[in-house]
């Protein structure tokens, strides 16, 4: 295992380090427990807060900021945060308006998060819960019940931090949350294995001709494993998984996210970019927004994603409206 760190147990909390280091215009962190939080918490309209294993940066610390989430918790590599760090996020960032959670549909973060929020609404806050699971891959797999929630967080979150930063109640902010969810489908493939620090040798064998197609964001198994093929027939099977489960329509209007899982270099990145607009178009669905590069991550595992959310008026207003993270800034 190569990999620039010291200590494979401290590898969190060094990187968080470096993250507050590099952003503390935008942000703080807190380490017992561990979470990261606005500069100018607490939140002055809904708190947005979301979390989970590290591992797949910048998801979620890096979307710390203005217009996006109020506070973000990290647990150890591919592992859920505990619910008195979730508690602890909610406590630092929440104020009058309440709070919503932003969780991925794995089975230690429902668990914990839930828990965290009956901690947090014993102490008198207003927090609820929306639940992600985008992708279209399998219906269950080793880490959930139903399906995993995967690149449509990012969009997720970038949307309901838009509806609080205009001033939503916590009623609109889930709701518009909600619409999200209900709108968004997601696929990913893996062309090599992760290496997790602390287990220090690849998640799975692959061989060298071989593709997992429907990965998870942990490496956990996808659909079926398939001999590698041209990018055009490749990202045409992932599309044609995506669209026909909403299904996508002519003339709908979507945003088109090609997500990088972390190994994928953007020559590739944008090489598979091209094809599915191209692919859409062939469909009559009309890409009108764009995301493209490294958002969530698999550690340095190569292979992409691509999401599909229905966009509407709303949900174009909310996803162009000014951000300012780590990560992902425009308009301010």
């Amino acid at each position: 295992m190569k990999k620039i760190i010291n200590d494979p147990a401290a590898v969190v909390t060094e990187s968080l380090r470096g993250l507050a280091a590099a952003h503390s215009d935008l942000l703080r962190v807190e380490y017992d427990p561990a979470f990261v939080v606005r500069a100018d918490a607490p939140a002055p309209g809904v708190a947005v807060i979301s979390g989970g294993g590290s591992g797949h940066e910048p998801l979620h610390g890096g979307f710390v900021g203005h217009g996006m989430l109020h506070a973000a918790v990290p647990g150890a590599v591919f592992t859920s945060p505990t619910p008195d760090g979730v508690q602890a996020a909610i406590s630092a960032s929440t104020g009058s308006k309440g709070a919503l959670l932003i969780v991925k549909n794995y089975t230690g973060d429902v668990l914990n998060f839930e828990t965290a929020a009956e901690l947090a609404a014993a102490e008198g806050l207003d927090v609820r819960s929306v639940v992600i699971d985008d992708d279209v891959a399998v219906a269950d797999s080793t880490f959930t019940a139903g399906r995993r929630g995967v690149g449509g967080t990012v969009l997720l979150e970038k949307i309901a931090g838009a509806a609080s930063e205009r001033g939503d109640s916590l009623d609109d902010v889930e709701a518009v949350a909600r619409k999200v969810i209900g709108q968004v489908r997601s696929i990913g493939v893996a062309l090599s294995a992760p290496t997790v620090p602390h287990v220090g040798e690849p998640s799975f064998d692959l061989g060298p001709d071989e593709i997992e197609f429907g990965i998870g964001i942990h490496g956990e198994p996808g659909r079926e494993r398939i001999p590698a093929e041209p990018a055009d027939a490749l990202v045409e099977r992932m599309l044609s998984a995506v669209v026909d489960d909403l299904p996508f329509a002519s003339g709908d209007e979507v945003l088109l996210f090609t997500n990088s899982m972390g190994g994928t270099p953007l020559l590739e990145l944008y090489l598979a970019h091209g094809i599915a607009e191209r692919l859409l178009a062939d469909r009559g669905i009309r890409v009108t927004r764009r995301l493209v590069g490294p958002y969530i991550t698999s550690l340095e595992m190569q292979g992409i994603s691509l999401t599909l959310l229905r966009l509407d008026e709303e949900l174009a207003s909310l996803w162009d409206a000014p951000v300012s993270t780590p990560a992902l800034r425009w308009g301010k």
